[in-house]
């Protein structure tokens, strides 16, 4: 994230992140630490992983006094190892106590989420399949979970709502069927949209295939029905496969021959990497 990116898309909920933490004072921190005192604190990494969210780690304590200096030892998306001092944080004492926990929060779970991606990405390496985020995010974090998805070496699904056209089976039903609900896009949606349609066995997809969508979504099929939808596709459209993809099931999907897999699990089930502010002491 650079800095235009982090001021437009991250300060404000960053800041909100603070005063949820904050909501008038620090009292701990300001019993203990009255007044001003320049110090110091490092950034230990306490277990192996892909680090992600250096630079918001970073902003949560520029937000709280702009002369706070941040140095790292280490960018975006690197391999980190249990033990390794991954950078040091020097301002004002108080200020390195009162911003710890938010700090670490972002870059916990940023990190946590590049981890766990990347040991998807690595299982898809040699193929043509590209791995996919999904909208299942931590409410307002999604700006900050997509950004580590794409750290850990996976891709962004659509952004929101307004970013992209995806008919799920909800949709479908409410416009009467698949092939209702691809005209309907296609008459309301600018041409420069993407139309892509979820499918749950072979004869959705035929009738998705006729109607002119772009992509195909395999949702929760069997193996054998999405090599099958696969080979009626080609050349027709883009496909993915979705439906509780984890690290530990995904390998059944290599073969396959889809374009996308998509897995909330990236963003909804990845455990933090442990990281932790140690050896606080006064410069």
């Amino acid at each position: 994230m650079n800095n235009i990116t982090m001021k437009i898309n991250a300060d404000e909920m960053i800041l909100a992140a603070l005063k949820e933490d904050i909501t008038s004072e620090d009292i701990t921190t300001n019993s203990v630490m009255p007044e001003y005192k320049a110090g110091e604190v490092e950034l230990i990494c306490k277990e192996d992983g892909v680090i992600a969210g250096l630079e918001v780690f970073k902003r949560v304590f520029e937000l709280l006094d702009s002369n706070t200096e941040v140095f790292f030892n280490c960018k975006d998306g690197d391999s980190v190892k249990n033990g390794q001092k991954l950078g040091v944080v020097r301002g004002d004492i108080r200020v390195l106590l009162s911003g710890e926990r938010t700090a670490l929060n972002y870059l916990q779970r940023m990190s946590g989420i590049a981890t766990y991606t990347r040991k998807i990405a690595d299982l898809l390496k040699g193929t043509k399949t590209k791995l996919l985020d999904t909208r299942k995010t931590t409410p307002n974090m999604r700006v900050f979970e997509k950004y580590a998805v794409k750290v850990g070496g996976g891709y962004n699904h659509r952004f929101n709502l307004s970013d992209g056209i995806l008919l799920k089976d909800n949709h479908i039903g409410a416009a009467g069927g698949v092939k209702e609900a691809i005209t309907m896009a296609k008459e309301y949606a600018p041409f420069v949209r993407k139309i892509e349609v979820e499918v749950e066995n072979l004869d959705m997809l035929k009738e998705a295939l006729e109607a002119g969508a772009d992509i195909i979504m395999l949702d929760n099929m069997s193996v054998e029905d999405m090599k099958e939808a696969v080979r009626l596709t080609e050349g027709k459209a883009e496909t993915e496969c979705s439906g509780n993809v984890t690290k530990e099931n995904v390998a059944r999907l290599v073969d396959i021959g889809v374009d996308y897999i998509s897995s909330g699990a990236l963003t909804h089930s990845s455990p933090i990497l442990d990281l932790s502010l140690k050896n606080l002491h006064a410069v």
